[in-house]
This record gives structure tokens, C-alpha cells and sequence, in this order.
């Protein structure tokens, strides 16, 4: 059999992508898929499919915080969360982040999972921006880009072809069903399959003919 696409549409404004992210990202070397990262922007997805963050809910914002620690335990990433982050989240936009990532993804796309996962250590695990220049600047240190390379990127992030670029892949998670994000596309049977949320992925598991390990599978040695 052929490999199956897998695509993650996500933005690092979430914190339930990050946690799918990183499992993904653990099976794509014991399922047989091709993972595809899609970075896209959040907020156009919100905004287009009319849905509006789950923490404006005061009582559904109680119940997220206790949430998405228990699930930062079980998946075993360092996510942490408190009532002034979705504070964040409402005050400040990831757009920019979300164009450097998709410059990187248009340029080197193998620095696209260790910078992905800097700007969710930064904002979720740390606490700290990502929204100024100076905080993308060290995002991208801390992925390994050099500084003549951040320069190039952030040259880039105003560019008509990133910003199409980002806007497309939004515009085509919606269009695949995406209202909110993670969103997973897993390419089967000839035709696309979305699963919404991080929790999903054991229905993922079953729907491509894979086995479900748990959230850290170990890697058996024929995959090593």
C-alpha cells in the first residue's frame, strides 16, 4: 500500500495544535504517512467560519485551564496555561508569527518543526511575546537560524507571496472543513477526512488502517 497524507493545519496561537503537533510528529515514523506541516493563520479561520474563541465562554475557560494541563501531562509536553494567557490571546495576533513560518516553510522547510515548536515553547511553556520583531528574532535563534537567515525571513514576511501563501493555506483548510484548529487532513481511500482537535487521533489511527500506541509510543526497532 501506498503512504497516506496526513496534513496538520495549525497555528502556534494554540495550544491544543501544539499538543497534536508533537504527537504527530512522534508517529510519523511508525505509521506509514507522510506528514505535511500547513502553518496557517487562526484568526482567518475564526473570522470566515463565524466561530469565536472557546475561553470568551467565562465557565468554558475554567474548564480549559484544568484541561489543558491534564492533557500537557499525558501527551508529556511542557504546555502550561493560565487565565492571563487567553488575556494574551485576545490582545495580541500571531499573524506575523504565522507569515515567518510560512516564509521558512517556502525557503527551508526543514527548519519548519524545530521553529514551529520554539514559537509554542516561547508563548505556551515560557510565557513570553511572539507577536514583536524581537521575539520572532529569537524564536528563530533558539530554532538554530542563523541571523543573516532571520534577516532574509522577516524581509520576506511582508511580501505579497507569503502573505498569499499563508492566506491560501487557510483558505484551504476552511475549505477542507476547518473551523477552529488543530486541523487534521488525512488523505485516504481517495478522499480527504478532517479530524478536529488533538484528541482525535486515536479515530485518525482507525480510519487509515494504523495502530493507536498512546500519546508517547515506543518506536518498534524494525522503524529505528
Amino acid at each position: 500500500m501506498g503512504r497516506t497524507l496526513v496534513e496538520l493545519f495549525y497555528d502556534v496561537v494554540s495550544p491544543y495544535s501544539w499538543l497534536g503537533f508533537e504527537v504527530l510528529c512522534r508517529y510519523q515514523h511508525i505509521w506509514n504517512i507522510d506528514l505535511r506541516f500547513r502553518p496557517a493563520f487562526l484568526g482567518g479561520i475564526m473570522q470566515a467560519t463565524g466561530n469565536k474563541p472557546p475561553a470568551m465562554l467565562p465557565k468554558r475557560a475554567e474548564y480549559m485551564l484544568k484541561d489543558i494541563e491534564r492533557m500537557g501531562k499525558y501527551y508529556q509536553v511542557p504546555v502550561t496555561v493560565s487565565a492571563d494567557d487567553f488575556q494574551r490571546i485576545f490582545g495580541k495576533s500571531s499573524l506575523g508569527a504565522m507569515r515567518f513560518i510560512t516564509a521558512i516553510d517556502m525557503t527551508q522547510p526543514k527548519y519548519l518543526e524545530p521553529l514551529s515548536r520554539e514559537f509554542w515553547m516561547r508563548f505556551w511553556s515560557q510565557h513570553e511575546d511572539i507577536s514583536q520583531l524581537e521575539s520572532i528574532v529569537a524564536v528563530a535563534g533558539q530554532a538554530g537560524l542563523s541571523s543573516e537567515f532571520t534577516q532574509k525571513l522577516l524581509d520576506m514576511i511582508s511580501s505579497p507571496e507569503v502573505k498569499n501563501r499563508l492566506k491560501e493555506t487557510t483558505e484551504e483548510a476552511i475549505k477542507y472543513g476547518a473551523f477552529g484548529m488543530p486541523a487534521v487532513v488525512a488523505h485516504f481511500n481517495g478522499k480527504p477526512h478532517l479530524f478536529f482537535g488533538s484528541d482525535r487521533l486515536e479515530l485518525l489511527a482507525n480510519v487509515i488502517g494504523e495502530k493507536w500506541l498512546g500519546p508517547v509510543p515506543s518506536v518498534p526497532s524494525s522503524k529505528m
